[in-house]
């Protein structure tokens, strides 16, 4: 039977408030960027507003005025280039913890966060949990110049990693171009099947005009899943 959208919410918020026992006081930490990172924002807020000390760096500009309106404090990178913990979502997880991030655009902060964390967490419903990854599209942030000769150097490249399908031009919701908060473009790579995350991630960074793909590697700690059996908490195999 399928699940309904407030069943689903509802394990988003229980992943949520699962992770929000990992936030201790004085922390800093990075704030995700999507609906089942949201609710941890929303978590995050409650304890400041009942005096939890901490300063927190938002991974999009969506994130940061959420954050604001809940009166978190923030701060940068530049200002704080170190943070204690990073709690995220993901659009697919497999059993080694590597993850397909970026469905909602901001995977090249997020990536940057997360790499700049002493942990990262990532929180989902169970829907997200996959044995190999490539259920869900690849997105790739990719420059505006060249964009056409960046598409077949990704498809080659891909190729020649054993990923072929559809490379499609993300649009937002005008039917425009969608543009990330650092000004560039998304293509989202429809590989079904994606054996070797690590030789495809190498081709891609082969490519000139990629800036950042969504394949996020050796960096998920732990991920918080939950689902119609409860909340279950999934280590990295070499934790």
């Amino acid at each position: 039977m399928l699940e309904s959208a407030q069943t689903i919410e509802g394990y988003k918020v229980a992943a949520a408030r699962t992770a929000i026992e990992l936030v201790k006081p004085d922390m800093r930490l990075g704030l995700g960027t999507g609906s089942t990172a949201a609710p941890f924002v929303e978590e995050v807020g409650a304890r400041v507003r009942d005096g939890l000390n901490v300063i927190c760096v938002p991974t999009s500009e969506a994130t940061r005025a959420h954050a604001e309106a809940l009166n978190i404090p923030l701060t940068t990178l530049d200002e704080t280039p170190h943070l204690d913990l990073t709690v995220d979502g993901a659009d697919e997880i497999d059993d080694q913890l590597r993850l397909i991030k970026g469905g909602g655009g901001a995977l090249l902060r997020e990536k940057i966060v997360a790499t700049a964390s002493e942990r990262m967490v990532v929180i989902a419903d169970d829907r997200k949990l996959s044995r190999t990854l490539g259920s869900h599209p690849l997105p790739i942030e990719v420059v505006r110049f060249g964009l056409k000769a960046t598409m077949q150097l990704i498809h080659a490249l891909s190729a020649e990693a054993g990923c072929e399908g559809e490379i499609r031009l993300r649009l937002g919701n005008d039917g425009r171009p969608f543009v990330t908060d650092q000004g560039n473009l998304i293509v989202d790579c429809a590989f079904p099947k994606i054996a070797e995350p690590e030789v495809l991630a190498f081709a891609l960074a082969r490519v000139p005009g990629v800036v950042e793909h969504g394949l996020f590697l050796g960096l998920c700690d732990m991920a918080i899943v939950a689902g119609a059996n409860g909340v279950q908490v999934l280590k990295h195999p070499s934790a």
